[in-house]
């Protein structure tokens, strides 16, 4: 490659960029290099219902990325073609979309002059206008018309990458290591905390040499996370009769990591490293919230049980359209979160969908789904079971290897990025 070229990556969520934009930015360096004269890569982030606000720290910590700007400041960007600070464009480039509208591309790709390269997990939209689509599999393709069938590559699964580089220790590890994922927004947390830290005390009391470990969302101060194990700061403690924690910090001296200690001792220590990939290879198993840490656990080839409390169902709100404006409302709000939610959930039974990534790749449960008013002890108890019946886990574990999907999908869809380049590099 001669000249001098930008990649604009275009994504939105923390999913995306934990399970999208990180392996793929690897890919990018791998390929086309570390001279950032030659190749720069911008990331421009688009608004997300499911933001926690520190996208743009996360993605300042991918040593890839040369440039990020923060979803506030897209529209002007999207409209006028302004960014933040004032970023020049080189000549040659490609926008490539990893998450967000796929008519972005179309605009911005448009206005730059870049051609355009759109990963599609389940649909690809806008295909006269877009130069290539890298889709998850043949059924998102076969969806694609005729006419269109030159522009599009099966790629394979992006979220199938996460953490591939560390599954070898898995079969290294012989403590007993559970890890928990509550979550990291306040709907999730404010009942996964207690329910995970009450299930850490029912295991702890047949184990008591089991280590815990939560790996702390990027998003989450640790002061944050331990108020919602904090009765004071969280209700749903008392009302559901679940545990709390401290907060414990070590001396800043030492490598000691901070922990949660619940009233009989149980130490859940807090690993702040991102991506955790290798405190989550060592685990014997995970319980874990439905969203994008599914698929990385699949991934890596960890067993885990997705739980999904329903107690409280007024607070979740995070919908979008008119459901979001009413369970927003306030006042009655609440009364319509708890009506809307309720209705989801149902719907969710009655139509048997499956919510954990890897069972949605492989169109069957084979991770426990458990949904409903979720107890401590009985979640503890099918825990304690599995701890007894290692010959499970290992099923589950060779389950999830072998839908987890072949491994390159952000290989190939780099391969697609470079192509387009060529396409303007060589006439």
């Amino acid at each position: 490659m001669q000249a001098p070229v930008d990649i604009l990556i275009l994504s939105n969520g923390p999913g995306e960029l934990s399970t999208w934009v990180q392996p793929v930015v690897k890919a990018l360096r791998q390929q086309l290099g570390e001279d950032r004269d030659r190749v720069r890569i911008s990331l421009v982030l688009s608004p997300c219902a499911n933001a926690s606000g520190q996208e743009v720290a996360i993605a300042r910590r991918y040593p890839e990325i040369d440039r990020v700007q923060a979803a506030e400041y897209f529209f002007p960007f999207l409209v006028w073609g302004k960014t933040q600070e004032p970023w020049d464009w080189r000549k040659y480039g490609v926008v490539l979309f990893l998450g967000g509208d796929q008519f972005f591309p179309v605009i911005i790709g448009k206005r730059l002059g870049y051609r355009t390269v759109v990963y599609a997990e389940w649909e690809a939209r806008w295909h006269g206008l877009i130069d290539r689509f890298g889709v998850m599999n043949p059924e998102t393709a076969a969806r694609i018309a005729p006419q269109y069938a030159h522009k599009v590559t099966v790629v394979g699964d992006l979220m199938a990458e996460a953490g591939r580089w560390q599954r070898n220790h898995l079969d290294n590890t012989s403590s007993l290591k559970i890890g928990l994922l509550p979550g990291s927004k306040p709907m999730k947390l404010s009942l996964g905390v207690p329910l995970t830290l009450a299930i850490a005390e029912q295991i702890h009391a047949t184990y008591p040499n089991i280590e815990f470990v939560i790996p702390v969302a990027p998003s989450l101060d640790l002061q944050i996370l331990a108020n919602y194990a904090n009765p004071q700061h969280n209700p749903a403690i008392q009302s559901l009769n679940w545990t709390g924690g401290d907060l414990v910090l070590p001396d800043p001296a030492s490598a000691a990591l901070p922990y949660l200690k619940t009233p009989d001792g149980v130490k859940v220590f807090l690993c702040q490293t991102f991506p955790a990939y290798d405190v989550l290879a060592e685990c014997t198993l995970c319980l874990t919230t439905i969203g994008a840490n599914t698929a990385e656990l699949g991934s890596l080839g960890v067993p885990m049980l997705v739980l999904v409390p329903t107690q409280q169902m007024d607070l979740m709100k995070a919908w979008d359209g008119i459901p979001g404006i009413l369970a927003n409302l306030p006042g009655v709000g609440s009364a319509f979160a708890r009506v809307i939610n309720w209705m989801a959930f149902w719907m969710t039974l009655r139509q048997k969908r499956l919510l954990a990534w890897p069972n949605i790749w492989a169109k069957e449960e084979i991770v426990p789904e458990l949904i409903g008013r979720l107890q401590p002890e009985e979640i503890a108890n099918r825990v304690i079971h599995y701890l007894k019946n290692p010959a499970e886990l290992q099923q589950i574990r060779d389950r999830l290897r072998a839908v987890r999907g072949q491994p390159g999908a952000a290989q190939k869809l780099v391969q697609m990025v470079r192509e387009e380049l060529e396409k303007q590099l060589i006439p």
